[in-house]
């Protein structure tokens, strides 16, 4: 059952990197909260697409050699944790506020989360 979450979430990671990549226009209006952090900076979202590409490449990967990519999968899962973490520090500095924070959840808090649960998984399938 993990790898079919793995797999999951490795696709919607990478499909959201594609779609950064290659459309950013069209993914900025609708992400929740993207449109409050300013006006769209089609480089910079190009350049977070790779990012999450990747780590998304690194769960596919986790899924199918756990043995080899799990070292992949922990750096995809400190992206993500770390993004969360910038996220919570614009809240608490001001540069946020709750709300936005709260919107947040499911695909800023949730997502580093379930990825970490999910190479923590297949870091113990391993180990056995």
């Amino acid at each position: 059952m993990w790898k079919i979450l793995t797999v999951v979430l490795g696709f919607g990671l990478a499909a959201n990197g594609v779609w950064m990549l290659f459309s950013p226009e069209s993914w900025y209006p609708v992400i929740p909260g993207v449109t409050h952090t300013g006006p769209l900076n089609v480089h910079f979202v190009r350049d977070i697409g790779c990012a999450y590409f990747l780590c998304g490449a690194a769960l596919l990967g986790l899924a199918r050699a756990p043995a080899a990519m799990v070292p992949a999968a922990w750096l995809a899962v400190a992206f993500l944790a770390l993004h969360a973490l910038v996220h919570l520090a614009d809240t608490i500095a001001g540069r946020s506020d709750l709300p936005h924070l709260l919107r947040d959840i499911p695909l800023v808090f949730v997502v580093p989360l379930l990825a970490a649960w999910l190479t923590r998984r297949a870091s113990r399938e391993v180990a056995t």
